[in-house]
C-alpha cells in the first residue's frame, strides 16, 4: 500500500487525492492534487511534479492528459504525481507563491514550520526524495521557447551522467545542460542520489497543445525506458547547449525579432532590431557569440535595460 496524502493505492490500483500543505488566511486548509498509480508488479518509483511556478501550466496539462492513459495492470513499479505544487499561484495566475513572494523551486527541501512556500517545498520534497527518479515540468514562465529539457546538478556532480541520461530519454531534441540556483529541486534531488531534470515545455500564455503532447511523449519515453511499461525506446543525440546568454535592450521600443526560436545564430549576427513607434531604428542587437535563438519575450515593448531574448551558447551533440 502507497499512501499520499488522502490517496492511497495497493499493488494493481490507482487513487487521487489531496496532499495538506498548510493553511489559508481564512484558517482553511491548503492542499495539492496528487496521485498514486502503483504498478501491479514491483519496481521502481517515479515522482513527478508541475506548476512550481504557478503560471506554467503546461505540466499540469501533461498530467491532465497522462493520468488517464496509465493503468496500474500494466505497470512496475510506482507514479507519484503532484499535479500542482504551487497551489496558490497557480490559483492567481502567479509565477512566484503570492502570500510570500518566493518561488517554490528555489526553497527545496524546504522547512515544515517555515513559510507557505518552504512548507509546500518540505511536503513534496518528502515525497521525492524516496523516488528513483524526479521530472519537474515546468515552461519558460509566459515568455516564447523552445522545448528543451534542463539538467542543473552542473557537469562534475557524481549523478551528472545519469541526469543527463534521463534528459536524453525525455526527449525534447535541446538540452540545456548548465548548474542551476542553489535550491533548486533538480539540484537538491541530485544531492540525494536521485536522476533529476526539469523538461522546459515551451513558453505560452495558458497552455499549448504541442508542448503538452511532447510532455506526454515524454513521460512515456521515462516510463517505457525505465522499465516502469513495456517497450523499447530510441535515443538518439541531441543538441546540448551549456550556456544560456540573456540579452537586454539598451533602448526603449518595439521589438522585432530577426530569427526564429531554434534557429542557428553566428556571432555578431543581428537577432533583434529596436525601433521606435515610427519604426525608425533605435537599435540594433547582435549575437555576442554563435549558438541557437532560445527563448524570447513575449510583448514587443520594452524599456531600456529590460530582457529581450536568450541564446544556448557552447553547443554539442551528445
Amino acid at each position: 500500500m502507497t499512501k499520499i496524502g488522502t490517496a492511497s493505492a495497493s499493488p494493481g490500483e490507482m487513487d487521487t487525492g489531496r496532499l495538506p500543505v498548510g493553511e489559508a488566511r481564512d484558517g482553511s486548509t491548503v492542499s495539492l492534487p496528487v496521485a498514486v498509480i502503483n504498478g501491479i508488479n514491483n519496481g521502481k518509483t517515479l515522482y513527478i511534479q508541475a506548476a512550481s511556478d504557478g503560471d506554467e501550466v503546461n505540466g499540469v496539462g501533461v498530467v491532465q492528459q497522462l493520468v488517464p492513459r496509465l493503468d496500474p495492470n500494466e505497470i512496475s513499479g510506482q507514479i507519484i504525481i503532484v499535479g500542482i505544487v504551487n497551489i496558490y499561484g497557480f490559483r492567481t495566475g502567479e509565477h512566484r507563491n503570492p502570500i510570500d513572494d518566493t518561488k517554490i523551486n528555489r526553497a527545496y527541501p524546504g522547512r515544515e514550520d517555515g513559510s507557505a512556500t518552504e512548507r509546500i517545498a518540505a511536503a513534496t520534497f518528502e515525497i521525492a526524495k524516496d523516488a528513483n527518479y524526479i521530472l519537474d515540468l515546468h515552461q519558460g514562465s509566459t515568455s516564447r521557447m523552445i522545448e528543451e529539457t534542463r539538467v542543473r546538478c552542473g557537469r562534475r556532480h557524481r549523478m551528472h551522467g545519469k541526469c543527463l541520461e534521463l534528459a536524453k530519454v525525455f526527449g525534447c531534441g535541446h538540452i540545456l545542460d548548465k548548474k542551476g540556483p542553489d535550491n533548486q529541486l533538480a539540484r537538491v534531488a541530485p544531492d540525494r542520489g536521485i536522476p533529476t531534470i526539469d523538461p522546459e515545455l515551451g513558453g505560452s500564455v495558458g497552455w499549448n497543445d504541442a508542448s503538452i503532447k511532447q510532455g506526454v511523449e515524454g513521460v512515456f519515453n521515462v516510463l517505457r525506458y525505465y522499465g516502469f511499461l513495456e517497450g523499447s525506446v530510441q535515443v538518439e543525440k541531441q543538441v546540448r547547449a551549456t550556456g544560456f546568454d540573456q540579452y537586454a535592450a539598451s533602448s526603449g521600443g518595439l521589438v522585432q525579432f530577426e530569427v526564429n526560436l531554434g534557429d542557428r545564430v553566428s556571432k555578431g549576427q543581428t537577432i533583434a532590431t529596436i525601433t521606435d513607434v515610427f519604426g525608425e531604428t533605435k537599435e540594433e542587437i547582435g549575437a555576442n557569440k554563435s549558438g541557437i535563438f532560445w527563448r524570447t519575450r513575449r510583448l514587443p515593448q520594452v524599456a531600456a535595460g529590460e530582457y529581450i531574448c536568450s541564446v544556448g551558447t557552447g553547443l554539442d551533440r551528445y
